[in-house]
C-alpha cells in the first residue's frame, strides 16, 4: 500500500488548488512517502501533508492503484460468494430473518475499512443506533460545500481550500443517512475520513488508533462546530426544532450547549477532604463520558468461566470510581487553610446522569515501556442498570430516571492499543446486530453479554419495561 516516487511534478498539472510549494532544486530529488485509500485509490502525502492528484513519471501511483483495483475485484468475488454461502447455511439469520412469518431483508449497512480505520468504523455504527442523537444529525439541512462546475464530483480537500469549506456535521450527518438504508453493499466513509484528517491531526494516517480517543474527539469537534452554526442556520435556532431538547436536559461543556452535551452531558461532583484539617473542597465537572478502573484484583481474571475468584462486575467498576479514595504522595492537594500540600481524601458523586451513559472500560495502562491491555471480561446488564446509588441527591430523581438500558458495546479484540481489531454490537428495533466494518451480521443476547466490553452505551429509560437491575 505505500510507494515512494520524487516530488518533481508534485503540483505542477494539478487539476484542483494545491499547497503553494516552493520547488527548490533540493526539494525536487527528496524522496515522498505518500499512502493510497484502498477503497478511492486517492493518494496522500505524508511529507507535503496533502493529497496527490498527479503521477510520477514511471506511473508508480498508476501502477499501485491498477494492482489494488485488481486485489479488491478478485476479493470482491470472493467475499460474496462466502456471504452468499452463509447466508444459505445460517440457520440463525433465516429465524431471526423471520417476522410475522415472513421473511424480511437485513437493513444493516456496513462501512468499508479504509485501512485499519475499525476504531472509527465502530464508533459510528454505535452512534447511529443512538435514537435520539442519530435523528437529530439526519435531520439537519444538506450542506453543499461545492457548487457550479465541480457538482457531483469527488471533493478533494487541500490545505489551500482552509477550513471554511470542511464541515465534520455535514459528513457525519451523511454519513448516518447512509447507514440503515438497506444497502447491500458497504458504505464508504472516505470524505467523513478526509474531514477528520483535516481538523483531527492525531487521526491522520493508516495507523490503528483507540476508538475511546476517536470518539472523545469526534464529540468535541461536532459540539464545537455546532455552536457556530452553518449553512447560515444557527445553533440556537436547529436545537429549537427539537422539543425533545428542552433546556432542563441541556449541560454546558466549553461554552454553549448542542445536542452532544444535550445528549451526553452530565455533571460529577468532586469532593475533596485535607486529612489534616478537615477542610472540604467541592468542584463541579461536566462529563461526556465516564472512565471507569478494573479494580486490580480482577485483572488476572480473562474469561467468564475462570474460577479464580469472584466475577467482575459492571457495579465493581463504578464502586471503584465512586468510593472514597486516599490520595497518594503525588497526588497531593493543595489545602487553602493549611496553606500547604497536604494529604487528603477524593470521592466523585454524579450531580446529574445524562440521557446517554457512555462508560469507559480502562483496559490500557501504561507501564515502563509499552501499553498493556487488561484482558479481564467484565459482567454487564443488558437492561436495568441502576444508577440511583451514584447519585449525589437520588431522593429526587424519578423511579425511572436512574434506569438505563444497553444501546450498543465496543470491543477491542488482539492485545494492544496500536493493533487488534475493534467491533461493535448494536440494537436496532428489538434485534441485536454485529457490526465488522463492512460485515453486519444478527446476532442474539447471549452472544452481547459475553463480549469484553471496551465502550459501553447505556440509553436512559423512558417507560417501565422490565425488573431487571443490575
Amino acid at each position: 500500500r505505500y510507494v515512494n516516487g520524487h516530488a518533481k511534478k508534485h503540483y505542477e498539472e494539478a487539476q484542483i488548488p494545491m499547497t503553494n510549494h516552493k520547488k527548490t532544486e533540493k526539494q525536487e530529488k527528496v524522496q515522498h512517502t505518500v499512502c493510497m485509500d484502498c477503497s478511492s485509490y486517492s493518494t496522500y502525502c505524508y511529507r507535503c501533508d496533502d493529497f496527490v492528484v498527479n503521477d510520477t513519471k514511471l506511473g508508480l501511483v498508476q501502477k499501485v492503484r491498477e494492482h489494488l483495483q485488481n486485489l479488491e475485484n478478485s476479493a470482491f468475488t470472493s467475499d460474496r460468494h462466502r456471504k452468499r454461502k452463509l447466508l444459505e447455511n445460517s440457520s440463525l439469520n433465516s429465524k431471526l430473518l423471520k417476522v410475522n412469518g415472513s421473511t424480511t431483508a437485513l437493513c444493516a449497512t456496513g462501512l468499508r475499512n479504509l485501512g485499519n480505520t475499525c476504531f472509527m468504523n465502530a464508533i459510528l455504527q454505535s452512534l447511529s443506533n443512538i435514537q435520539q442523537f442519530c435523528c437529530y444529525f439526519k435531520e439537519l439541512p444538506a450542506v453543499e460545500l461545492r457548487n457550479g462546475k465541480t457538482a457531483g464530483r469527488r471533493t478533494y480537500h487541500t490545505r489551500s481550500q482552509g477550513d471554511n469549506n470542511v464541515s465534520l456535521v455535514e459528513e457525519f450527518r451523511k454519513t448516518l443517512c447512509a447507514l440503515w438504508q438497506g444497502s447491500q453493499t458497504a458504505f464508504s466513509p472516505e470524505s467523513l475520513f478526509y474531514v477528520v484528517w483535516k481538523i483531527m491531526p492525531n487521526f491522520r494516517g493508516y495507523q490503528q488508533q483507540d476508538a475511546h480517543e476517536f470518539m472523545r474527539y469526534l464529540l468535541d469537534h461536532l459540539h464545537l462546530e455546532l455552536q457556530g452554526g452553518f449553512n447560515g442556520v444557527s445553533r440556537s435556532v436547529i436545537l429549537q426544532e427539537n422539543a425533545s431538547l428542552s433546556a432542563s436536559n441541556k449541560c454546558c461543556i466549553n461554552g454553549a450547549s448542542t445536542v452532544v452535551t444535550a445528549i451526553f452531558g452530565g455533571i460529577l461532583q468532586n469532593e475533596v477532604n485535607c486529612l489534616i484539617c478537615g477542610t472540604e473542597s467541592r468542584k463541579f465537572d461536566p462529563f461526556l463520558d465516564l472512565s471507569l478502573d478494573i479494580p486490580s484484583q480482577f485483572r488476572n481474571k480473562r474469561t467468564k468461566n475462570q474460577e479464580n475468584g469472584p466475577m467482575c462486575t459492571l457495579r465493581d467498576c463504578l464502586r471503584s470510581f465512586t468510593d472514597l479514595e486516599e490520595l497518594d504522595e503525588t497526588e497531593l492537594y493543595m489545602c487553602h487553610k493549611c496553606k500547604k500540600k497536604q494529604k487528603s481524601t477524593k470521592k466523585f458523586w454524579i450531580q446529574k446522569l445524562p440521557k446517554v451513559l457512555c462508560l469507559h472500560l480502562k483496559r490500557f495502562h501504561w507501564t515502563a515501556y509499552l501499553r498493556n491491555k487488561v484482558d479481564t471480561y467484565v459482567e454487564f446488564p443488558l437492561r436495568g442498570l441502576d444508577m440511583k446509588c451514584y447519585l449525589l441527591e437520588p431522593e429526587n430523581s424519578g423511579p425511572e430516571s436512574c434506569l438505563y438500558d444497553l444501546a450498543a458495546v465496543v470491543v477491542h479484540h488482539g492485545s494492544g492499543v496500536g493493533s487488534g481489531h475493534y467491533t461493535a454490537y448494536a440494537a436496532h428495533e428489538g434485534r441485536w446486530f454485529h457490526f465488522n466494518d463492512s460485515t453486519v451480521t444478527l446476532t442474539d443476547e447471549e452472544t452481547v453479554v459475553k463480549a469484553k466490553a471496551y465502550i459501553l452505551f447505556y440509553v436512559e429509560r423512558q417507560a417501565k419495561s422490565g425488573s431487571d437491575k443490575l
